[in-house]
């Protein structure tokens, strides 16, 4: 892998996504990344889940987004002719029937640990990936996928949507019965990526329609009543909710910012593939993307503070390397939307933190969290969790237009 003045053969052209020699670098970290992840596959069935050297890990449980990003991940890379990566997507697809879904009562569980239910949960944002994965796959023209869009759409419509509402409820015990009145914004974040990715590979308008919907309740409604830092968690009927706090990932009390990255590239998605008809999405989506870019830079060491409380003070000052190919992929968008040297010059700050504490550029694939001292750490996650978030930032610029990455990803090779 280069260094960071090798990611343009001339740092002074003005815009990266333009030259030659940035698009290779790219280019050559996603396939490095599909390189590094390739190891995940099992002899038996399943995936892996990798250390830094790309070993497996002895953990056997395995998760139903492992599962799923690993299909959508790699179905990117089928379609972007990388080679071995049907060999993948096969298999998660035939993991997904074989073992996440529930034959008793339908849906997909949470976690599995080898022929036994691991944890039974059946989550929205699990769902939402199953979507998101077959999708992608029916994209890569895996045979399987059309029969697993159906079935989890219809799932999602008699289990999660709420019509009234035009937003996705988030759990359910494995039998279906309820276990928490609990409200978030991250299944539905996901839930727009998935609804999105599935008007793209089918052309049903009710995925673009219900995507349209769970934006317009985010950024229409939250975002500009909570000064554009979007709160994450809900009670049962959608009212904010701000002494929650669960999971430190998942879950963290308070506003993500790395999230408002997601939705604002997402909200730019949408209003292409919606013919651009809302001439406001892109001050919305520019908006939401300032306010995490300049509130949660750690403006020190670099990176960004994980979480933010609802004033704009840092709460988790981790630093994890999602938000930040989560940032180069919104930024990336607007660049090809409209060319302001603003946005490249946060395009440029974000990959030389990249390439300097983040990309692995001995093993392949990103350190997933920096210590204080800007080196890799092991405190929340073990391991290398997913190629999902990473491999995007390297994809997302290199594709031409604001959405329909699938369809439009040059070949790597």
């Amino acid at each position: 892998m280069t260094t960071t003045v090798d990611k343009a053969s001339d740092n002074s052209a003005a815009f990266w996504l333009d030259d030659s020699g940035h698009r290779k670098w790219l280019a050559a970290d996603a396939l490095s990344q599909f390189d590094f992840f390739r190891a995940s596959l099992r002899s038996g069935d399943g995936f892996y889940v990798l250390n830094y050297e790309g070993e497996p890990l002895p953990d056997t449980v395995q998760e139903l987004h492992t599962t799923t990003r690993l299909v959508h991940s790699f179905a990117l890379g089928q379609l972007a002719g990388v080679p071995g990566a049907a060999e993948l997507v096969d298999k998660g697809m035939k993991y997904l029937v074989s073992h996440h879904r529930d034959m008793k009562n339908g849906g997909y569980v949470w976690a599995m640990d080898g022929d036994n239910v691991h944890d039974g949960r059946k989550l929205a944002y699990g769902h939402v990936f199953v979507l998101l994965a077959g999708a992608t796959a029916k994209m890569a023209g895996h045979p399987d996928a059309d029969e697993l869009i159906a079935d989890v759409s219809a799932i999602l419509d008699k289990h999660y949507w709420e019509e009234d509402n035009g937003l996705f409820a988030d759990e359910w015990n494995q039998d279906w019965t309820p276990f928490s009145d609990y409200r978030g914004m991250n299944a539905n974040m996901h839930g727009v990526e998935a609804l999105l990715g599935a008007f793209e590979a089918t052309g049903d308008e009710v995925y673009l329609t219900r995507a349209g919907r769970i934006l317009d309740f985010f950024l229409g409604k939250m975002a500009p009543a909570n000064d554009w830092r979007l709160p994450e968690h809900y009670t049962k009927d959608w009212q904010v909710d701000p002494g929650y706090s669960e999971n430190p990932m998942f879950r963290p009390a308070g506003t993500t910012p790395g999230h408002s990255f997601e939705l604002a590239r997402l909200l730019l998605q949408y209003w292409d593939l919606s013919g651009r008809k809302d001439d406001t999405a892109p001050a919305t989506a520019r908006r939401l993307m300032e306010q995490a870019l300049n509130g949660a830079w750690d403006a020190e060491k670099g990176g960004f503070f994980y979480t933010l409380d609802f004033d704009g003070t840092p709460t988790i000052r981790d630093r994890y390397w999602w938000p930040v190919t989560e940032a180069i992929g919104v930024i990336a968008t607007f660049i090809k939307l409209e060319r302001k040297p603003e946005d490249e010059e946060w395009y440029r700050r974000l990959w030389n933190f990249a390439d300097k504490h983040l990309i692995d550029h001995t093993n392949g694939g990103w350190f997933p969290e920096l210590d204080e001292d800007s080196k890799p750490t092991g405190r929340q996650f073990l391991g290398k969790p997913d190629i999902y978030h990473s491999v995007q930032a390297a994809l997302f610029p290199l594709a031409p237009g604001i959405s329909r990455l699938a369809e439009n990803l040059p070949k790597l090779v």
